[in-house]
């Protein structure tokens, strides 16, 4: 609720037992099954529920409809800095969350060297975690849930906190905990952690199920969602600004081997790019192809700089020109690729305009990286 006065007639009419028509709905038809052993990643965008669907499954807060069955020792860490008391010292606060979470004290100090060597803040473990950093909180916060060994991991975007080397400490553990048959919920923004970790995926888009399943499809599927926003972004900023005698791109058409608009291909297929542009001084603009992942990664460029009257001048369109670059036997994996048409000067100098279509490659290969290369094991 927003205001005191819904506060208090939430509270009134859950003193009745009535149901409080003020407040806002946060998660509506969440139905999922975790079994041991598995790793779920939740996705979203900022907003879509997955901090309050992980306190819900953490028992902080009570959902108020359906239910909540968990048959795993748990250890969470949600919010930075959950459960710490700011001015107690680190050794103070290890003992008590170390007890939380149902270590007894032998056990405690069987592994307290592990665990201060784990966080590796050195003697600040003995200074009220108030003058801590947010990566000095996280890294003793997580030190104390990995050495209290649980079944059931559920975290909350922390490992983004820490630096590099901690991170990696931390992915490594996750990885030993997962082989050893632990079970993960996760949350991060970080795509590459959600697909290196996890199994599945969950995207949650206003506090609804926006696909569940594997990782790497779900999570290329969110990423085509946000370049998708972005894209309609700058196509409406571009529509706005006008041409105002910059060169411009157009057009960008994705084609098959057959000249048939496509916006799947199979890897190993022919792709025929299509660029149609605007020169305002009637001068042959210089082209170029780019390809990049769904999450930015670049692929690879291809400009017409050093070609030959392969930008040619349309007939209907004094100020038109096109140009076609054709990708014979794509070597793309399969995954979520974005082809963006630029345009530069006649001179090759400044990037003036950029156009950008989506292409999903399907294909079973499930090879690392972003291409593949012929080869042969001799």
């Amino acid at each position: 609720v927003h205001h005191p006065r819904d506060r208090l007639r939430a509270f009134g009419a859950l003193l009745f037992g009535q149901t409080s028509a003020d407040g806002a709905e946060v998660l509506k038809d969440i139905n999922l099954e975790v079994h041991r052993g598995q790793s779920l990643a939740l996705i979203g965008s900022n907003g879509a529920g997955k901090s309050t669907l992980l306190k819900i499954l953490t028992g902080v807060i009570d959902p108020s409809a359906g239910q909540v069955v968990t048959h795993a020792r748990t250890a969470a860490l949600l919010e930075l800095g959950a459960g710490f008391q700011p001015d107690f010292s680190g050794m103070e606060n290890l003992r008590m969350k170390a007890t939380l979470l149902g270590m007894s004290a032998a056990e405690l100090d069987q592994r307290l060297e592990d665990i201060l060597a784990f966080a590796d803040i050195g003697d600040y473990i003995h200074e009220p975690v108030k003058h801590y950093s947010s990566g000095m909180v996280v890294r003793l916060g997580f030190a104390v849930v990995a050495a209290s060994r649980p079944e059931l991991l559920i975290t909350d975007e922390v490992l983004a906190v820490g630096d590099e080397s901690f991170q990696k400490k931390c992915i490594r553990w996750i990885d030993h905990f997962l082989e050893d048959g632990g079970t993960l919920l996760l949350v991060s923004h970080s795509m590459y952690l959600v697909q290196k970790l996890c199994q599945q995926a969950l995207w949650l888009q206003d506090g609804r199920i926006s696909a569940y399943g594997d990782a790497r499809a779900v999570t290329q599927d969110y990423l085509a969602w946000h370049e998708a926003l972005e894209r309609r972004d700058l196509e409406a900023r571009r529509k706005q600004a006008g041409d105002h005698g910059h060169y411009a791109v157009r057009e960008v058409a994705l084609l098959d081997g057959d000249g048939e608009s496509c916006s799947e291909l199979a890897t190993g297929a022919d792709l025929q790019v299509r660029l149609r542009l605007h020169s305002p001084d009637r001068r042959r603009p210089v082209a170029m192809v780019g390809v990049v992942r769904i999450d930015g990664t670049p692929v690879c460029g291809i400009s017409s700089q050093d070609e030959n009257d392969v930008v040619r001048s349309l007939e209907s369109d004094a100020h038109g020109f096109e140009a076609v670059l054709k990708l014979p036997a794509l070597s793309l994996l399969p995954g979520q690729y974005l082809i963006r048409g630029h345009v530069l000067d006649p001179e090759g100098l400044r990037l003036c305009d950029t156009l950008e279509r989506g292409l999903r490659v399907s294909g079973d290969e499930a090879l690392p990286g972003l291409v593949r290369l012929e080869s042969e094991w001799q």
